[in-house]
């Protein structure tokens, strides 16, 4: 999550999920609140426990975000991009994939159901096309 949320994905990302009922968590390790809510300083300091992650940060710092969600058997990740590189890490992917990881290397969790909204939905046809949305997990 971003201290300045003004157009920065991962906190759109939470605010939709967390407004449609699901139990997200804010992590952030420079941050003690993010959107009004808590903010852990990483995955392990979750009191319950994650079972699913949706990584929005750089690209440089994914793979390490990857590695602790291995280390604490978090078996799915979903790596934001909608433009540029997003979050995408071919490292972090590969990491990944090679300890049992479902991984989603690229497009927005808002671009499909139940959380999507129409601009949302077109950009991922277009981006499904130009290879930013993976066509397979």
């Amino acid at each position: 999550m971003s201290r300045n949320p003004q157009g920065h994905g991962s906190n759109a990302v939470y605010q939709r999920l967390r407004d449609r009922g699901y139990q997200v968590y804010a992590i952030n390790p420079k941050a003690d609140e993010v959107e009004g809510d808590k903010c852990y300083p990483d995955l392990a300091s979750v009191p319950d426990g994650v079972e699913a992650v949706v990584i929005g940060t750089r690209p440089e710092t994914a793979e390490a975000t990857m590695r602790e969600c291995d280390d604490l058997g978090i078996r799915y990740v979903w790596m934001h991009r909608s433009f540029g590189a997003g979050s995408v890490s071919d490292a972090a992917t590969e990491y990944g994939r090679t300890h049992g990881i479902t991984v989603i290397d690229g497009g927005c969790p808002l671009m499909f159901e139940p959380t999507a909204d129409a601009g949302h939905k077109m950009m991922r046809f277009v981006f499904t096309r130009t290879g930013k949305v993976p066509k397979q997990v």
